[in-house]
């Protein structure tokens, strides 16, 4: 018996591997057709900004501002797949948590499709990966797409 996922979360950040789990976040929501609902997140990790001197709200603004076209971007491509319901979030705070506690919750998600490894090396060497993070302690199912 396999699973029927309907709310479908998505956490994009920029890298082959999470531009490869919307393909497959993609197929999913087009499976479950017309009761298919992708939901496309970038989290802004604002503790990046802190050790930065000049840090204003500008700065902020303008990440956000290129957030939204690569989320309006991958909205485009879902929709251009065929999938009917589609929207995309913007979160602020401690990637880690936001996808595989918070998120999942405010969109009812049934699965989180994410990218094996994503865009910061460094934190995955340091504190580990946001994808490991997830697959541990998330309450929904979480399906690993590698690049």
């Amino acid at each position: 018996m396999t699973a029927n996922y309907n709310k479908i979360l998505v956490p994009m950040d920029g890298s082959k591997e999470s531009e490869a789990a919307l393909v497959r976040a993609i197929e999913l929501a087009n499976d479950a057709g017309e009761s298919g609902v992708l939901s496309i997140l970038n989290v802004i990790d604002t503790r990046a900004f802190q050790n930065v001197a000049s840090f204003d709200d500008t700065m902020v603004e303008a990440v956000s501002d290129e957030t939204r076209k690569s989320l309006e971007k991958y909205k485009q491509q879902a929709l251009d797949a065929g999938v009917k319901n589609v929207d995309y979030l913007i979160e602020y705070g401690s990637p880690k948590t936001l996808i595989a506690k918070e998120v999942p919750n405010e969109v009812s998600a049934d699965i989180i499709v994410i990218g094996a490894t994503g865009l910061n090396a460094v934190e995955r060497l340091v504190i580990g990966s946001v994808t490991e993070f997830v697959t541990r302690t998330a309450k929904v199912d979480v399906l690993v797409v590698r690049g």
